[in-house]
């Protein structure tokens, strides 16, 4: 396909390759190589090219149709720094980072950086001939935030933030590679979901503010070390999920935010262009945006070898401001549908998973059945309610297990992921094992209960770092995680008790191969309340799984309440849990 076909696929939003025409690229043109940059600026009355290689004096571009510029150049090397210099309708002039940049220059600077990535030499081809959608695998998922799962206390660099200085630099790509593959083998999770790696310029954020939709954070280091990173991962049989943020942008002016001086990616109307957390909301009634997006999704999964999306926020693109009780947001369903059917039909083993808090039907239903085309959505009623449970003193519990056995009502009418993720474990609502009921010692058997009731209820599993080994601290991502509590027991205990169960769970097919059959899930019996106690029944293809749990704080026996052993499936793995 020429570039006026591709640029004509960009402006009505019929591309998902923009990033093949637009940004840096090396080229071989008028008889040398050099590097070719191409932008959509619309509005603007001059563009010119600016960087380290010209002392940041501007470089006049040539003014194509449509509102495209584009300049080649030649002798500009790996890594240079660039922006476009703009000149507004009104006569400002702006520099701006190219929103189609593969690198980016490290924060607290913000220019983009030129980088070829098209030279990774990739080591998994194993992995990409079988991975599937694991409907019926386990899927054991891992959260966590690359910069503070771990830090470097001894090698801090003259230019380490202060903030790095007291608690350590953040680890690169390569070495995180190193760490975090072995510990996430041995604590049996199948896949690694890490939160936004999309550039940002505030460490704060945590990525859900981006810039560089295409440019992998400089933070941890270049693109290759991101790549070497999923690479490593693949070859020792994990997956690798990204967080990516379709529904708005920081408001930064060397960004997006009025990229050219008019409204290029956001809504021309104020009343439309803001979020509630100050960013700005993309406009996906213009074609080229939704080109843009679906482009840089399409980006992570073809040049990152990524084997599942999460979509953040998706109740804001169903609903006006996210209010169930507002008009449907046609535009932000229009993209996800047209989105996902163009992802699922190029990536049909690719997974695509909604964080929505919405009770919006057919999230998990392909677009041309009237769903939104997602393979799983995150259930958040089930986390409210399971936590909201477990917070609460054995008296309560009584009245409450409702709170437990209501989510069956609705199990089947999408395709779930269960998650404790990071949202559970900050601004004040405490981690998981401190949300649990009682003091120090009485709150780790019944995060053990809780652990093995969520591994017991159908859906896929999803835990935030930290939780495995019962952190007690709120997430803060200027801080590695509290690995000095291994050396108390209860915390290694339950680290060696989350390693054992994520075990059991992927060894034994009853927890996940008959996932979205109704009759291969039983209540043996939840109709005793006042003991605080239920027993659930998961069959498998060849075995069964039986969980028996106690809440309260009575011993009881347990075939006292959930039936006569000869009564139970033969072949049945049982687990019994009672939290004092």
């Amino acid at each position: 396909m020429n570039i006026e076909q591709q640029i004509r696929e960009f402006l009505t939003g019929q591309s998902a390759k923009a990033y093949q025409v637009f940004g840096s690229h090396p080229v071989h043109k008028y008889g040398q190589d050099g590097i070719e940059f191409r932008v959509y600026a619309p509005n603007a009355v001059n563009m010119q090219l600016v960087g380290d290689f010209n002392d940041w004096n501007g470089w006049n571009m040539e003014h194509q149709t449509h509102g495209i510029w584009t300049i080649f150049c030649k002798d500009i090397p790996q890594g240079a720094l660039y922006k476009y210099r703009t000149t507004t309708q009104e006569g400002r002039v702006i520099d701006r980072a190219d929103p189609f940049a593969f690198h980016s220059e490290l924060r607290p600077g913000n220019a983009s950086a030129v980088f070829d990535v098209d030279h990774y030499h990739w080591n998994d081809e194993n992995w990409m001939a079988q991975r599937n959608k694991n409907y019926t695998r386990p899927m054991s998922i891992y959260e966590l935030h690359a910069g503070s799962w771990r830090r470097d206390t001894e090698h801090i660099p003259a230019n380490a933030t202060p903030e790095e200085q007291e608690n350590g630099r953040m680890l690169t790509y390569r070495e995180l590679a190193d760490q975090l593959i072995p510990y996430v083998k041995e604590q049996g999770f199948s896949h690694i979901e890490l939160m936004p790696l999309t550039e940002y310029p505030f460490d704060g954020s945590w990525g859900y503010q981006a810039t560089g939709y295409f440019s992998a954070t400089s933070r941890y280091g270049d693109p290759y070390g991101l790549m070497e990173l999923i690479d490593r991962c693949h070859q020792a049989h994990i997956g690798v999920i990204l967080d990516v943020v379709p529904l708005h942008f920081v408001t930064d002016f060397f960004g997006l935010h009025q990229f050219d001086g008019g409204f290029v990616y956001e809504s021309q109307y104020e009343n439309l262009r803001y979020t509630e957390w100050g960013t700005v909301l993309f406009d996906y009634t213009k074609p080229h945006v939704l080109s843009f997006m679906k482009s840089s999704l399409d980006f992570w999964i073809n040049y990152y070898h990524i084997d599942g999306l999460r979509f953040d926020a998706v109740s804001q693109l169903i609903f006006k401001n996210g209010d169930p009780n507002a008009p449907l947001n046609d535009p932000g369903i229009w993209f996800l549908k047209n989105t996902n059917f163009y992802l699922q039909q190029t990536y049909p083993n690719v997974m695509l998973m909604a964080e929505d808090s919405s009770n919006y039907i057919k999230v998990t239903a392909p677009p041309q059945y009237g769903g939104l085309g997602f393979d799983y959505k995150w259930d958040l009623g089930w986390m409210n309610d399971t936590l909201d449970y477990f917070k609460k003193t054995s008296e309560e519990r009584k009245e409450n297990l409702g709170k437990l056995t209501f989510s069956m009502m609705y199990a089947w009418n999408e395709h779930y992921i269960l998650p404790f993720s990071h949202d559970e474990n900050v601004h004040g609502k405490a981690t998981i094992v401190q949300k649990m009921y009682g003091d120090y010692e009485g709150k780790f058997p019944q995060a053990r209960a809780l652990y093995l009731y969520m591994a017991i209820h159908p859906g896929k599993k999803l835990d935030f770092m930290g939780n495995e080994f019962a952190q007690l601290r709120e997430f803060d991502e200027s801080r590695e995680q509290d690995w000095m509590v291994l050396d108390y027991p209860n915390h290694n205990d339950f680290r060696r008790f989350r390693q054992a169960l994520n075990r059991a769970y992927c060894a034994e097919d009853a927890f996940w191969r008959r996932e979205y059959d109704p009759s291969a899930f039983q209540w043996l019996d939840c109709s005793h309340p006042e003991l605080d106690a239920c027993a659930i029944l998961r069959q498998g293809s060849e075995a069964a799984v039986l969980a028996a749990f106690n809440f309260g704080d009575t011993e009881l026996e347990p075939c006292d309440w959930y039936g006569e052993a000869n009564e139970l499936p033969n072949q049945a793995g049982g687990f019994y849990s009672r939290w004092r």
